[in-house]
Order: structure tokens, then C-alpha cells, then sequence
């Protein structure tokens, strides 16, 4: 399918849906809307599923992979080695999302969108759980030109959509974005503050843990990166091609194939956030399926969301990418459905309502 064909096609949640799920509430058995945003949660995936009993059980986190060449000018505490190293561990069951997910009943994939290594598929343990959709070995530095073409940005884009899609129509109930790339804080810090308008100072974090010299550095390289591509704010493809990585256009995609097959996606943290605001640009009506999993301690995390409209479910100083906040939220918003479906109501356990 072609970008502009998926979009045609997401519509925004069904408000007659969400209503129904909020009389339910009033109807329950305790005092109106005692469990906060728990009601929220709940109401919002009944409108995604169109069903006041909606399943979400199959859950799986899909990270999305892909190496930047920005990093050759100091941007991370680590070394560019480590995405690929971190591809193994994830594949090989080590790695803080899978502890994770291994806890909340979560799959874990992971998609080779442009990381510089080639994994060797035969003789990494878990190797079957590696999707190769390889772009390119790593983006183009920033602040010599495009990061990537335009062609291969909708390319990232539609791959995400893709592989998100083949996951949905496998039975997915819901899906949880993740991430890994060293560096990949800058470019999600220079789209925040393309699409967003927040100042770069507010919006560039410390990411894997710069010190306060690496952080001016990489304050400087986002603004340098924007002044110089001049990315069009309103065009999502064009602030990807520009200032973006591979990674973070599958997670776009992701995003979209979410409210394409009308299921409920877990926003992880800064990086997820940044496909987020790319795919919100190309479709508003993504923010109806989103669900942001956590607040990440990153500085500009905050002022995506807010841009976005949606309030994290967790709070918890994470900054570890990978999907783990939106996997540790996975429990929480199958908590808040079964509350819908599973407390009686007055009626049904025969208490008094209030006059």
C-alpha cells in the first residue's frame, strides 16, 4: 500500500462507543469514577475496539533498530557498537525489555531498519524473532545534509506500517513501540523541536548520560541540524528525511497500522514519542489510539506529550527506550478493561446506589 491509501483510511475512535463504556462506569459498583484515569484507559480502548468487553490479551512490543550518523560528533556516552550488540541481547532474552515483558506476558520482535552490523541469523540465539528491513547501514549525518532521502523516509514509514500490520493480522491485540540506536535522542530531540516549536534548550536531553560538555554539544548539533536542512514542520516526511533515523520512522508506521487496524498502540518514551509526533503529522487522528506508556526522565519528553494530548500512565524516572515503559504500562491499562468488564454493578450486586 501506498502512505497516502493508509491514511485515507484511519478514522477517528468511535465516540458512540466510548460513551457506552462510560455509562457502564457510572454503573459500577463503587463511588463514580473512584479509579481515576483507570476509567479513562478503559473507555478509550472500548471506543478503539468498538466493544464494552474488548480483548487486549496478545500484546507484543516491536523494536524498531537503526544506527545514525550524527554520532560521529560526540552525541552519546556510548559507542556506536553497542546497537548491535544490543540487538543480540534483546534476540538472546537479556535485556531490560525482556525481563519486562517476560513478566507481563509480553512478545518481544525486533526490526533491523538501518543498523550498520549484519546479524548473523544462524548463529544468534532467538534469531527467528529478527525482522531484516535493513534501509541502509545507518543515516546520513545530519549536519552534512538529509539524514536520509525522501523516498527512503516514506520508506521507513511504510515498513513500520508493514510489519506492525503482519503482527495485527497474526491475532496482536495490542502493540507496544519500541527502540534502539545509539544517538537516537538526537534526532528525536531535533524533530520535538521542529514539530513541537519548544525551544532546542528545553527539548535536548542528556540522553545515554552526556556530561554537561556533551550536552552543549549536542544542544548545538540539533540547532546546527535544523538551521541548515530547514525541515517543513508540517510535513512529517520531509522533518524525518531531514533531521530522522530509520528506526523512528518504523515506529511512525507502527503507529499508523495501529489506528489503521483499529487497536490500541503503547507509546514508549522519547523516541517512540518522536515517531509519534512524525505520524500525528501525517494523520491527527493517530492521538485517538495512542496511549503514552510512561513520562521519560529525558527533559523534552514532557512537552511532546503535551503537544500530543496524551498523559503517560507511569511516572517512574525511566529513560531506558527499548519499550519498557510501554510494557510495564501493558499491565496497567489490562487492568483498567478488566475493571470495566469484571465489577458488578449496583444492580448486579444487589447494593444500594446513591440517591
Amino acid at each position: 500500500m501506498q502512505l497516502n491509501e493508509i491514511i485515507e483510511k484511519i478514522e477517528p475512535v468511535d465516540g458512540a462507543w466510548i460513551e457506552n463504556a462510560k455509562a457502564r462506569t457510572a454503573q459500577l459498583v463503587m463511588p463514580t469514577r473512584a479509579l481515576g484515569r483507570l476509567h479513562d484507559i478503559a473507555e478509550q480502548v472500548c471506543g478503539i475496539r468498538k466493544s464494552l468487553t474488548p480483548s487486549i490479551k496478545n500484546k507484543a512490543i516491536l523494536i524498531m533498530a537503526g544506527d545514525h550518523g550524527v554520532v560521529r560528533d560526540g552525541v552519546s556516552a556510548y559507542p556506536q557498537e553497542v546497537t548491535g550488540a544490543m540487538v543480540q541481547t534483546f534476540l538472546s532474552g537479556g535485556a531490560g525489555i525482556n525481563a519486562i515483558s517476560r513478566h507481563m506476558g509480553v512478545d518481544v520482535w525486533v526490526v533491523d531498519m538501518g543498523i550498520i552490523p549484519d546479524i548473523d541469523v544462524e548463529s544468534v540465539p532467538g534469531s527467528a524473532r529478527l525482522i531484516i528491513q535493513k534501509l541502509g547501514k545507518g543515516t546520513a549525518n545530519f549536519l552534512e545534509g538529509p539524514a536520509m532521502s525522501r523516498r527512503q523516509s516514506e520508506e521507513s514509514i511504510v515498513t513500520g506500517f508493514i510489519q506492525a500490520s503482519r503482527l495485527f493480522n497474526q491475532g496482536l491485540e495490542m502493540l507496544g513501540t519500541g527502540d534502539m540506536g545509539i544517538g537516537n535522542t538526537t534526532p528525536s530531540a531535533a524533530i520535538g523541536t521542529v514539530i513541537t516549536g519548544i525551544d532546542v534548550n528545553k527539548m535536548v536531553g542528556r540522553g545515554t548520560g552526556v556530561d554537561d560538555e556533551g550536552l552543549t554539544r549536542k544542544i548545538d548539533i540539533v540547532q546546527r541540524g535544523i538551521e541548515s536542512n530547514q525541515p517543513d514542520r508540517s510535513d512529517g516526511i520531509d522533518v524525518l528525511a531531514k533531521v530522522g533515523g530509520y528506526e523512528i520512522g518504523g515506529i511512525a508506521g507502527c503507529i499508523l497500522a495501529s489506528a489503521y487496524h483499529r487497536r490500541p498502540v503503547v507509546i514508549d518514551g522519547y523516541i517512540s514519542t518522536a515517531g509519534a509526533l512524525i505520524a500525528h503529522t501525517l494523520c491527527p487522528q493517530v492521538s485517538d489510539y495512542m496511549i503514552a506508556g510512561h513520562c521519560s526522565e529525558e527533559s523534552g519528553h514532557g512537552h511532546m506529550l503535551e503537544y500530543l494530548k496524551i498523559k503517560p500512565v507511569l511516572d517512574l524516572g525511566m529513560r531506558l527506550g527499548e519499550g519498557s515503559g510501554g510494557a510495564l504500562a501493558m499491565g496497567i491499562i489490562e487492568s483498567a478493561v478488566k475493571i470495566l468488564e469484571e465489577v458488578a454493578t449496583f444492580e448486579e450486586a444487589s447494593v444500594p446506589d446513591k440517591s
